[in-house]
């Protein structure tokens, strides 16, 4: 049976990785199938990724470019090329080389024996500074904590997912876009891939260098897990029950008639705690209200402006 495999490639500011990237992209691809199409989502860019990604469609007609009208993000750039996709496997992969294109061998083999999600996992992070990998292993650690859904760690956007799951991820509404829950949520029979990860082929990544995305992040927190809210009424009754040991301990020291030392500093110590407890209380409660209201707006997720490639009917 032929198979049509989808590559969906979300980009930014990426014109010096475009062509080293379909260097080894393409003749991995042409060993696997004769039927593939590469799709490029690109944010609007103020270099020459598009002009770069136009000219190697020239070459070939299986790449194809998802142009929006506005930056909306990486993770929005993904489920429109899921979106628009119609391959019988998908492959969601950067365009800087981290994502090595030579697991697609493996990850389609590990498909064939009926895997509808394969997920690349790193073992190494070539490139990345300490703190990085740091909150990176200590957010997913966080997430799998508190999450209703597991999410494998150290695994990014970068998977192959089965047409069903395709179809079946993009049919949630959820305006995040926070992929690797989706897919969590989603669910299907699920395989792990490890493999160490290289750095940058060229440029510099559009995140923090340091911290990553913070909001993509939070967004595995707040988004599939009420605990936040949980974690706030927890230190609402520890705080309570402090006050009452410590209005228990300042009673005691009234009726044996000792001196009670405590002065200035002792309430600018707990009025400060109390104040920071409150507001991170009041942060969690509008982490949750403003994606409740991104929720309700209900904004499309992405609007596109140019669609290079693709069948009108489709």
């Amino acid at each position: 049976m032929s198979l049509l495999l989808s590559i969906v490639v979300p980009v930014y500011k990426e014109e010096k990785n475009v062509p080293e990237f379909l260097r080894r992209l393409q003749p991995i691809l042409g060993s696997v199938t004769s039927e593939y199409e590469i799709i490029f989502a690109l944010d609007p860019s103020p270099d020459r990724t598009e002009e770069v990604i136009l000219e190697h469609r020239a070459r070939d007609p299986r790449i194809k470019l998802l142009c929006f009208s506005r930056r909306f993000g990486q993770p929005m750039a993904t489920l429109a090329g899921m979106q628009y996709s119609r391959g019988d496997a998908v492959i969601v992969m950067d365009v800087d080389l981290q994502d090595p294109p030579e697991l697609v061998h493996e990850m389609i083999a590990k498909w064939r024996e009926g895997y509808e999600v394969v997920l690349p996992q790193r073992r190494q992070r070539t490139g990345e500074p300490w703190i990085k990998k740091l909150v990176s292993a200590v957010g997913y650690r966080v997430i799998n904590k508190i999450a209703d859904v597991r999410i494998p760690p150290n695994t990014g956007d970068f998977r192959l997912m089965s047409r069903r799951v395709v179809e079946e991820v993009v049919r949630l509404r959820e305006t995040h876009g926070f992929l690797r829950g989706m897919v969590a949520v989603v669910g299907f029979k699920q395989c792990i891939i490890p493999f160490d990860r290289p750095a940058r082929h060229a440029g510099e990544t559009n995140y923090n260098r340091f911290l990553g995305s913070l909001r993509i992040g939070f967004n595995g927190i707040f988004c599939f897990s009420t605990n936040a809210l949980q974690l706030s009424t927890f230190f609402g009754f520890i705080i309570a029950l402090f006050s009452f040991l410590l209005m228990a301990i300042y009673l005691f020291y009234k009726f044996m008639g000792w001196t009670i030392l405590w002065g200035n500093p002792t309430l600018v110590i707990l009025i400060s705690f109390l104040g920071g407890i409150q507001l991170i209380g009041i942060g969690i409660l509008g982490e949750y209200i403003g994606r409740i209201y991104e929720e309700v707006r209900a904004r499309p997720r992405y609007i596109v402006e140019r669609a290079t490639g693709f069948d009108p009917a489709s």
